[in-house]
């Protein structure tokens, strides 16, 4: 299973299941835990994930942060969790305290729902007031959990996720200017249109003209940036209706060409391999749904008799058999199969691929 169908997954669960989770220790096991482990850490592993987590402060003893995430035996992430229900900028200053006497660079404050990062951007060793990164985990969009993939045991990189915290930080403190302004334009920035628009003295008189007006254009500039979206996005389907007919179209023909060329024939080896790739995707879709495409250089799997549903394609015509799997950009990758029962090796690729355009059934896990 891929990175972000791994982190959607676990924000459904956490979605679904958050009403039964009644305690602060739950909130740990069933959504943290599960978090910590989608980055690649074993969280049963000491040296790599340390629960309890001692941090104590000067004189005060007994202090820990919930977990401690560690690279070659030195702490690179802090994590300090509360209920799923608890306001998190109550506890912000508690997650301060374990950051100042800790060797690592990052932490994060969470109830297992929302996620918010830390660092020291402003002042080494101290952590920011602010976290320059938050999510909702029941909310992926692609971006964060692109965003999210740098973080991962086998990716993790303090200075390439310092250079993006910087540009997060500013740049989430900018979206929350510019949403308080268009909510409510403020004198500076209505001032900043009437001085370019008005030729006279900007006057206080002027100043309350001009402020709905500034408001009502920021509203009807937002309505139709997003008609214009919807405008292209009409378009954009509309063109692609038009590509499948014409590429059905032009299937149709190849398929009568290639069947009629005594070069083309649906040989025993194909037909056994349908078989296989049949008994593998009806676990998840009736059968009657799976077609193939004969062609004379391979064999076309395909859902709904639709050539944009291309599960795999099999090469089986000369001395080296593949099988053509299909990655998540449309990308063919070909890979030599030893049997037909290689097959079986990429069920799980299959079942994935086949989940993108039927969205009816969880996908395949390893």
């Amino acid at each position: 299973m891929d990175f972000i169908d791994v982190i959607r997954t676990l924000g459904e669960k956490v979605n679904r299941m958050k009403d039964t989770i009644q305690t602060e220790e739950a909130t740990k096991t069933a959504f943290v835990m599960p978090f910590i482990a989608a980055l690649g850490y074993d969280v049963f592993n000491p040296f790599e994930v340390i629960p309890e987590f001692i941090a104590d402060l000067g004189i005060k003893k007994g202090e820990k942060v919930d977990y401690c995430i560690q690279k070659d035996n030195q702490p690179i992430i802090i994590i300090e969790c509360k209920h799923w229900k608890e306001e998190l900028n109550v506890h912000n200053s508690q997650l301060h305290r374990y950051f100042h006497v800790c060797s690592t660079r990052f932490g994060i404050l969470t109830n297992g729902i929302t996620y918010r990062f830390y660092t020291d951007l402003e002042e080494p060793n101290k952590m920011d007031n602010k976290p320059f990164w938050e999510f909702n985990i029941t909310e992926m969009a692609e971006a964060t959990v692109s965003e999210l993939k740098k973080y991962q045991k086998n990716a993790f990189d303090v200075d390439n996720i310092l250079s993006a915290a910087t540009e997060l930080k500013y740049t989430r403190e900018i979206k929350k200017i510019i949403s308080a302004e268009f909510i409510n334009p403020s004198e500076l920035f209505v001032k900043h249109f009437a001085k370019q628009i008005y030729s006279g003295p900007i006057t206080a008189k002027v100043m309350e003209h001009f402020a709905p007006m500034v408001k009502k254009s920021l509203s009807q500039y937002v309505s139709d940036l997003i008609s214009d979206r919807l405008k292209t996005a009409l378009s954009n389907e509309v063109d692609a209706a038009r590509m499948e007919h014409e590429a059905e179209q032009q299937a149709q023909v190849s398929t009568v060409t290639d069947t009629n060329d005594p070069k083309t024939e649906f040989t025993e080896l194909e037909q056994e391999s349908f078989h296989i790739l049949k008994s593998i995707l009806r676990t998840k879709v009736d059968s009657h749904r799976i077609y193939y495409r004969d062609t004379t250089r391979y064999l076309n799997i395909i859902l709904d008799d639709s050539i944009r549903k291309t599960i795999c394609r099999l090469y089986l015509n000369n001395t080296k058999k593949y099988i053509g799997l299909i990655d998540e950009a449309g990308k063919e990758n070909k890979i030599e199969l030893n049997t037909l029962d290689n097959i079986y090796d990429y069920t799980e690729h299959l079942l994935n691929t086949l989940q993108r355009y039927d969205k009816t059934f969880e996908p395949a896990t390893a």
